[in-house]
Parts: C-alpha cells; structure tokens; sequence
C-alpha cells in the first residue's frame, strides 16, 4: 500500500466516525475533473453575471463590479456524485444570501427556485431557498488561488457540506455550475442537463439521491 492510499483510508476512517463522509462516497486526495467536455476560454474582462426572471429588476454585473462586492471564505466538503468526495476544500467569493440581503437581488413573492447557466451551455437547478444557504457560493478563489480554468475559472457556483453543521441541506456537487455566467430565478422548478438525463433532481448526499426514480 502507498503512502497515499494509507493516508486516504486513514482520512475516510476517520471522517466516518465524524459523520462527515455520506453513504457510498470515498475519499479522494486530488480534485477530479468532471463537465460536459467543453473547456470555454474566458476573459474575465469580458464576463458579466446576469441576475433575471422572477426578480424586481435584472441585475447586470461584470468582473470589475463583481470584484467589489463583500466576499466570504467557506471551507466546504465536496460530494461528487460518482463517488467521490473532498474534503475541507477552501473558496472565497459572493454569496448570493448576501446580494439578497443587500438589496442588489430582489426576488418577487413568488419566486421558488433558481436555474443557474454557465457558458459551456450547462444548466442546473437549485431551490431558492438552497442558494441563500451558506453552503453556496460564487467563487473566484480556491485554496487561496484564482479558480483553475478547469473547475471553473472566472466564476463558479459551488456547493458543499459546511463541516459541523450536518442538517444544512447539501446536494451533490453538480448542481453548482462552472464558468457560470447567470441565475435565472423562476416560480416553477424545471430540471437542468443532468436532471433531464436520468439524475435525480433534489441530488441529497445524505440520502444517496443519484438517480430519478421515475
């Protein structure tokens, strides 16, 4: 056995009995890299977050705006839906909870649920109320560095367990999209790329939730 595959058995040990590894997942030490394939090249001068649909007024912002918005830093745990898992992982960025409470998002009283769109053509969906968690961020930075151009650079939502708070709600990691490029907030949910292709459309770590039963 190598040193990293006794480091990693030793971690996945250890974070069963801390509750923090969910039901099917191992542990991995690198950082997978799973998309559509399509790799998009981004400017950042040239990238702009669009907010719209259910909301009082769209919201148009670019990089330079978006830099100046108040960031956090969260350490979140991965799940990836293939079975892997990553922990203590560390992004800075926006949260949308923030631009809510802001003013700068005004979602209308019907407003449920968030499409969000990236620029390789992937979309997911989220209710509202999971993207006002402190679990979801748009992120600029991981692991003190600009986000790598294959996870997401400039800008990706990313979503994860917060270590030691179990009940907040956390889905598998597709559903934070990469190279993120708008939040469409609509009334009625309707299912992204992988919720159309058979996956399941809560995506709970937790409770396994894969695949669509239907």
């Amino acid at each position: 056995m190598t040193d990293e595959q006794s480091l990693r058995r030793n971690d996945e040990r250890r974070l069963r009995l801390e509750g923090r590894l969910p039901p099917g997942q191992s542990v991995t030490l690198k950082f997978p890299v799973l998309d559509l394939g399509i790799h998009p090249e981004i400017d950042p001068e040239s990238w702009e977050l669009r907010v719209f649909g259910a909301v009082e007024q769209e919201i148009r912002l670019g990089w330079e705006a978006f830099r100046l918005l108040p960031t956090r830093k969260v350490t979140l745990d991965l799940h990836c839906v293939t079975r892997w898992s990553k922990f203590d992982t560390e992004w800075e960025g926006v949260s949308v909870q923030d631009l809510v409470k802001r003013g700068l998002i005004k979602p209308l009283a019907g407003a449920r649920h968030v499409v969000q769109h990236a620029a390789d053509g992937y979309a997911t969906n989220l209710p509202l109320s999971v993207v006002l968690q402190d679990n979801y961020l748009l992120a600029h930075r991981y692991a003190g560095q600009p986000i790598p151009p294959e996870h997401g650079f400039p800008v990706r939502a990313v979503i994860g367990a917060l270590p030691g708070a179990p009940d907040v709600f956390t889905p598998y990691l597709w559903k934070g999209a990469k190279w993120i490029t708008s939040l469409e907030i609509v009334e009625e949910d309707r299912p992204g790329f992988w919720e159309k292709n058979g996956y399941h459309n809560e995506a709970c770590a937790r409770q396994e939730q894969r695949y669509s039963e239907r």
